[in-house]
């Protein structure tokens, strides 16, 4: 039983230092992104004052048109810029996160099991179809939490590849429209 004990709390230990990692993890994508925040801002600032000096010393209405229509594609390239900068950032944080979750409940899983084998070489005799039930029922449960972890990485995988086809799409059609522009 002793063991048992040595096992839980060794496991518990190796589970606070990944939440440790991936806190300090997600502390650090967070720097990033307000890092990316503030410069997007200064930059926006910078545009936007730029922007109105030059319309503030138009000569006539065919120059502020054309300065008004020029407006429009840094702007959207500047958006879809951020964009991707944004999905760079979680995306190598979901990435991670998703390793580390899946490699700590394989663990966790293997360490329960190898608990449960302990117990049940131990138990009364006359409990045998309760362990048996038991022992079925956690691994139905293994087996449910596999089969979300595999819908959910799916979903992740088709949620990333539809902002990188709708990014796409529409720097594409800012190309597009400043070509015609």
């Amino acid at each position: 039983m002793n063991n048992t004990i040595e096992q839980f709390a060794a496991n518990n230990k190796t589970n606070l230092q990944a939440v440790e990692a991936l806190a300090t993890q997600a502390y650090a994508n967070f720097e990033k992104l307000t890092e990316l925040n503030l410069a997007s801002t200064k930059a926006v600032l910078a545009d936007s004052f730029s922007h109105a000096q030059q319309v503030l010393g138009a000569k006539d209405a065919q120059q502020l048109a054309a300065l008004q229509s020029g407006l429009l594609k840094p702007l959207t390239e500047n958006s879809t810029a951020y964009a991707q900068h944004v999905q760079s950032i979680f995306g190598g944080t979901g990435s991670d996160f998703t390793k580390s979750v899946e490699a700590k409940t394989a663990e966790m899983q293997k360490a329960f099991a190898d608990m449960l084998a302990n117990v049940t070489k131990g138990a009364p005799a006359g409990t045998e179809s309760a362990v048996a039930a038991f022992t079925g029922a956690f691994a139905a449960g293994q087996n449910a939490l596999e089969s979300a972890q595999v819908s959910a990485k799916k979903a992740m995988e088709v949620a990333q590849s539809n902002f990188a086809a709708a990014t796409k799409q529409t720097v594409d059609a800012v190309k597009k429209a400043s070509k015609v522009a």
